[in-house]
């Protein structure tokens, strides 16, 4: 093992101006040609020391204005239209990037890696969604998804289709039909009325 001395944050290895214990092919193959390392001399650590201060001040303002972020959409509620069947189920799916553009409508804005979903959502339903900022900075907001409502579908509900227009043409057809055999019964009737009074004269 070797000591070397980060230049960078190194997921589960530490942070800028650790001097932490690696084997040699990792620092030799990765962390010294990539410049995430360096050998940790008197004159290296006291130059980095620099870079880490400005890092723990980027850091201590990027935690205020998560904090205030976690505060603004905490418990907070939004709604998502979605096609869907019959049974509830979605034609497609709802991931990260459609409740963050859902929470952008709403002016509370947060970058979709920060959501976290064990799976993409797939049916009309309330759902308790993580917002993760760091491993000790997360909250919750709630997530309805909701059936769509397609112009075209309200469209064929408000006009009429071509099986009721021939429907109502048969209907009034039929009207036609019965006025027509009303008045011809009223002219029998007159007719017989007619004879009637020629028969008295």
């Amino acid at each position: 093992m070797i000591k070397v001395l980060l230049k960078k944050n190194v997921v589960k290895l530490g942070t800028i101006g650790d001097v932490v214990e690696v084997k040699p092919g990792y620092a030799r193959n990765y962390l010294l040609p990539y410049g995430l390392a360096v050998e940790p001399t008197d004159a290296n650590i006291k130059a980095i020391e620099a870079d880490k201060q400005r890092f723990l001040e980027r850091l201590a303002k990027d935690r205020t204005a998560q904090e205030a972020r976690v505060a603004a959409i905490q418990g907070k509620e939004i709604t998502i239209s979605a096609r869907a069947n019959e049974e509830g189920h979605l034609y497609g799916s709802i991931g990260p990037a459609q409740i963050a553009a859902a929470l952008a409508a709403e002016d509370a804005f947060i970058d979709p890696e920060h959501i976290v979903l064990d799976e993409p959502i797939r049916r009309l339903d309330k759902y308790d969604v993580t917002v993760r900022f760091a491993e000790d900075l997360t909250t919750e907001i709630h997530v309805w998804v909701v059936p769509s409502h397609d112009a075209d579908a309200d469209s064929e509900t408000l006009a009429p289709t071509d099986d009721a227009k021939a429907d109502d043409a048969e209907a009034d057809d039929a009207e036609a039909d019965d006025a027509e055999a009303d008045d011809a019964e009223a002219d029998d009737a007159e007719a017989d009325d007619a004879e009637a009074d020629d028969g008295d004269k």
